[in-house]
C-alpha cells in the first residue's frame, strides 16, 4: 500500500504545476456519466436474463412454472424501480454539482449559524451536514414509499403499516440529529488542528467511531426499530448452542428479531466484539426453514468467523481508509479543486474532504469491484466450511428454500453479478456444494475401502 500511496503522491506533485488548468468538476461529471453508462449496460444485460422463458437447467424442477413467473414479475418490477431511481439519482447528483449546490448550502449554513448567534467553521460544518442529511431523507421518502407500498406490497413482501413507516422516518431523523454533530465536529476539528500526521489522526478517529458504533448499535439503536427476544428453550436453541460450542464460538446471547413486522424477507447475522458474540435470527427465517436448515445457515455464518473473514475485512477496510486519508492529505489545500466546485472565497476543511471523494471516485470504483470479488470468495469458503461440518445437504436445501421464498432472480447475468452481488449466484453456490458433497462421499468410500 505504501508503494501505491507514494506513486500517487508523486504523480500529484508532478501534476500540481498544471492543476490550475484541471477542470475537476467537468472530469467528475464525465466520470459519473461513464460509470452510469456502464451500470446501465449491466442492468440491461440483467433484464435480458430475468426475461429468459425458463430458469437455469440446474433449477428446473425445483419450482413450477407459476412460481417462476411470479419471481420474474417481482424481479422485473424491482428492475424498473431501480432504473427510474437510478436515472433520477444520476440527474440529481449531476445537477447539484453543476449548479453549485455545495457552495450554496455552505452559504445557507453560515447564515443559519449566524442567526443562532453562533460562529466558527466547526459549527457551520455541523449545520451543513445536518441540512444535507435532512435533504437526503426528504428526497428519499417518495422512493421508500414506492418501494415499500407498491413494489414490495404488490408481491406480498411488505408487512409495514403507514404508521410504522412514518415512525421509522422520524426515528431516523432524530438519530441523525444526535449522531451527526459529534462525528462531524470531531472530524472537522482534526482537519483544522492536525499537521503532517493528519492521515493517521483521521484514521484513528474513524476507527474509534466504528468501534463505538459496533458497541452501541445493538444495545441502543437496533431496539428502537425492532424487538429482540431470546430464542426460547427447545431443540433449535440446543442445536445452535451445540454448534457454537463445538467451534468454540463465544456465544453470549441468542435472539429472535421481529423482522416480519416490516418484511417477509428473511436473514440471520452475528455481531459483537472479542468474546461477546451474539447471534440474531429473523423470525421469518425460522418460519421458512427447518431447524436443520437454520443451523446450516448459521454454520455458514460461523464459518466467516472461524475462517477469520471478519478480521480480514476489518484489516482491508482500515487499509482502505488509511490510503484514502493519505491521498486526501496531498490535495486538500488545492485552490483549483475548490474553485472548480464553486468555492472561490473560502476553503472549508470538511468540504475539501467531500471534494476529494468526488475526484477519487475512479479509484473507489475499482476498489469496490475488487472487494466484491473478495466477498464472493469468502462466501464460497464459508459454504465449504459448513459442508465440512456435514451441513452441505441442509445448507443446499436452505439456499433453495430462501431463494424461492425471497423470489431471488434465478437467471443472473454473469457480468451484472460480478459488479453488484457480494454473494455468488445460487447456481454457482449449489454447484460448489454438490462438489463438496461428492468429495465427502468419495472420501468416505475410500476410508471404507481401506
Amino acid at each position: 500500500m505504501g508503494l501505491i500511496v507514494s506513486a500517487l503522491l508523486h504523480a500529484h506533485t508532478r501534476a500540481s504545476k498544471h492543476e490550475g488548468n484541471l477542470p475537476y468538476l467537468q472530469l467528475v461529471l464525465g466520470f459519473n456519466a461513464a460509470v452510469y453508462a456502464l451500470h446501465m449496460y449491466l442492468d440491461i444485460r440483467q433484464l435480458r436474463a430475468i426475461k429468459l422463458p425458463l430458469p437455469p437447467k440446474e433449477l428446473r424442477g425445483v419450482s413450477d412454472t407459476a412460481e417462476y413467473k411470479k419471481t420474474q414479475a417481482y424481479q422485473t418490477d424491482k428492475w424498473w424501480f431501480s432504473l427510474v431511481q437510478g436515472v433520477y439519482g444520476f440527474l440529481l447528483s449531476s445537477g447539484l454539482l453543476f449548479f453549485m449546490y455545495l457552495p450554496w448550502l455552505w452559504h445557507i449554513s453560515t447564515q443559519v449559524v449566524s442567526r443562532l448567534g453562533l460562529s466558527g467553521e466547526i459549527t457551520v460544518s455541523v449545520a451543513f451536514f445536518l441540512l444535507d442529511s435532512l435533504k437526503d431523507q426528504l428526497l428519499g421518502i417518495p422512493w421508500s414509499l414506492w418501494n415499500t407500498f407498491i413494489v414490495e406490497q404488490r408481491h406480498g413482501f411488505n408487512k409495514q403499516t403507514p404508521l410504522l413507516f412514518i415512525t421509522d422516518q422520524l426515528k431516523q431523523a432524530a438519530l441523525s440529529a444526535v449522531l451527526i454533530p459529534p462525528i462531524v465536529a470531531g472530524f472537522t476539528w482534526i482537519l483544522l488542528n492536525t499537521g503532517p500526521g493528519l492521515p493517521f489522526a483521521l484514521w484513528a478517529f474513524i476507527f474509534a467511531v466504528q468501534i463505538i458504533a459496533l458497541t452501541i448499535y445493538p444495545v441502543l439503536i437496533a431496539p428502537l426499530f425492532n424487538k429482540f427476544d431470546p430464542l426460547p428453550p427447545g431443540a433449535l436453541r440446543e442445536k445452535i448452542e451445540g454448534l457454537a460450542s463445538s467451534l468454540k464460538f463465544p456465544l453470549t446471547k441468542l435472539y429472535v428479531v421481529d423482522g416480519s413486522t416490516r418484511s417477509a424477507h428473511s436473514n440471520a447475522y452475528m455481531y459483537g466484539l472479542y468474546k461477546n458474540k451474539r447471534i440474531v435470527l429473523f423470525d421469518t427465517l425460522i418460519e421458512q426453514c427447518s431447524e436443520g436448515q437454520v443451523v446450516a445457515v448459521l454454520a455458514h455464518e460461523l464459518g466467516h468467523w472461524k475462517l477469520s473473514h471478519t478480521v480480514q475485512n476489518l484489516v482491508l477496510t482500515q487499509a482502505h481508509l488509511l490510503l484514502s486519508f493519505s491521498l486526501f492529505a496531498a490535495v486538500r489545500t488545492s485552490p483549483a479543486l475548490f474553485a472548480s466546485f464553486g468555492f472561490r472565497s473560502s476553503r472549508p476543511a470538511i468540504i475539501a474532504f467531500m471534494l476529494f471523494q468526488f475526484i477519487s471516485a475512479p479509484l473507489e470504483e475499482v476498489l469496490a469491484f475488487l472487494m466484491n470479488l473478495v466477498s464472493r470468495s469468502f462466501e464460497f469458503q464459508a459454504d465449504r466450511f459448513a459442508a465440512s461440518l456435514g451441513r452441505a445437504e441442509e445448507l443446499r436445501g436452505a439456499l433453495l428454500r430462501l431463494d424461492a421464498k425471497n423470489r431471488s432472480a434465478q437467471n443472473v447475468d454473469h457480468l451484472f453479478s460480478l459488479f453488484h452481488h457480494s454473494h455468488p449466484p445460487l447456481v454457482e453456490r449449489l454447484a460448489a456444494l454438490d462438489g463438496a458433497l461428492k468429495q465427502a462421499d468419495g472420501g468416505a468410500a475410500a476410508k471404507k475401502a481401506d
